[in-house]
């Protein structure tokens, strides 16, 4: 399953889709995890798809066009507040230049099912993108335009393939699952915190979809504090029984890694290990139903020093190679970032767990989450027996 065509999508435009300096959602981490891809010798010049910024039009598969217009608006006469459409929130602040820093975001993912559809590549990756809480009519979380929606419309429209969405952001996948969850050709699966303590509140278990569209939303909300082999157990148990139900032509992956127990932003307290693992897994189903056509995207992740480098680089690393980094971080990179850094860099791959507290109330997590994922899955059992 080792594949010598990867895609990595990237412009240095990605990196103005920036609220303000004290923001949580800082696109930084894109540059330094291609450059950490670069000193690792892992990123090759002819591997980076510099993709071209689309037409507006793009955006209308999904986003109202009044919508559209207050985002065009709030660019151009920043600041700009106008909650009815969620921007100038404490979230979603407006910013110069949003629109355009919006939709090159767009525009990478779309690159990305592009050089996957177009048979130039197996697996593409577009970190600028993964923005899944956009709504049609409004901003939400950090989102603006729903890229990975924008992207999934766009395969449907001119592959007419049976999409498989697959999101381990530590917050649910609300935007995404809104935009089709009517839609039997794509199967949208959220793996999160519970909204009882995190934002958006909602991808509860029984949300399942609607009209033609039900039976092709799953959502797996975790307990607060799940670690790593309660998390990967709910995964692992899990994907694999969707993936065999719904029979997939592509797979797209939103790579949110705020599940880390460093993020500070969440409640999970998984290490990188599960950010390596899942990958593994979304790598051999591919291959196994889709004949490798995978689209991963970027997401949240807020530690962006310690954390969501080494996380984005392993899955780029799984991605290319079916393998993981091991051992030390490159000491150029270290030293080119460190001054910069407010917080000591990690100089391994893997976490060290010097400030990893243990969880006292773990064998009762594991059994809560135990108890959801079997009450998810029974949907799939009781189609089975007819």
């Amino acid at each position: 399953m080792k594949s010598d065509k990867t895609a990595f999508i990237y412009t240095d435009d990605f990196l103005a889709y920036s609220f303000h300096e004290e923001h949580p959602f800082n696109q930084k981490r894109l540059l330094l995890t291609k450059e950490l891809l670069e000193k690792s010798n892992e990123l090759t010049k002819e591997q980076i798809v510099k993709p071209a910024k689309l037409n507006e039009k793009v955006l209308y598969s999904i986003h109202d066009i009044d919508y559209i217009e207050a985002v065009k608006t709030a660019s151009k006469n920043h600041p700009v507040s106008n909650e009815s459409y969620g921007i100038g929130t404490h979230d979603t602040p407006s910013f110069a230049g949003m629109f355009d820093a919006s939709l090159i975001s767009v525009s990478g993912s779309v690159e990305a099912c592009e050089q996957v559809m177009a048979g130039n590549v197996n697996h593409a990756l577009s970190l600028g993108g993964g923005l899944h809480h956009g709504f049609p009519n409004r901003a939400s979380g950090f989102c603006i335009f729903n890229d990975i929606a924008i992207a999934i419309q766009h395969m449907r429209k001119n592959y007419d393939v049976r999409i498989l969405y697959i999101d381990t952001d530590a917050h649910h996948g609300d935007g995404v699952q809104h935009c089709f969850y009517d839609d039997p050709n794509v199967c949208t699966v959220s793996f999160h915190e519970t909204g009882r303590y995190l934002y958006p509140g909602t991808g509860k278990t029984n949300e399942r979809g609607i009209k033609e569209g039900f039976g092709y939303s799953f959502n797996f909300p975790l307990d607060a504090f799940t670690e790593d082999d309660s998390f990967l157990e709910v995964f692992h148990s899990s994907i694999e029984k969707i993936v065999e139900y719904f029979q997939p032509d592509v797979i797209v992956s939103q790579h949110g890694v705020d599940a880390h127990y460093l993020d500070p932003l969440t409640h999970l307290h998984c290490t990188l290990d599960i950010f390596e693992e899942m990958p593994r897994i979304i790598h051999q189903l591919a291959h196994q139903y889709c004949q490798g056509k995978w689209v991963a995207l970027g997401g949240g992740g807020y530690d962006i020093w310690r954390v969501v480098p080494r996380a984005w680089s392993q899955l780029w690393k799984v991605m290319n190679t079916n393998e993981t980094f091991h051992g030390m971080i490159p000491q150029s990179w270290l030293d080119k970032w460190q001054t910069e850094s407010p917080i000591l860099l990690p100089n391994t791959w893997q976490d060290s767990l010097q400030d990893y507290r243990a969880i006292p109330r773990r064998e009762e997590i594991e059994e809560n989450n135990r108890r959801m994922y079997q009450q998810v899955l029974k949907f799939i059992e009781n189609k089975r027996r007819g």
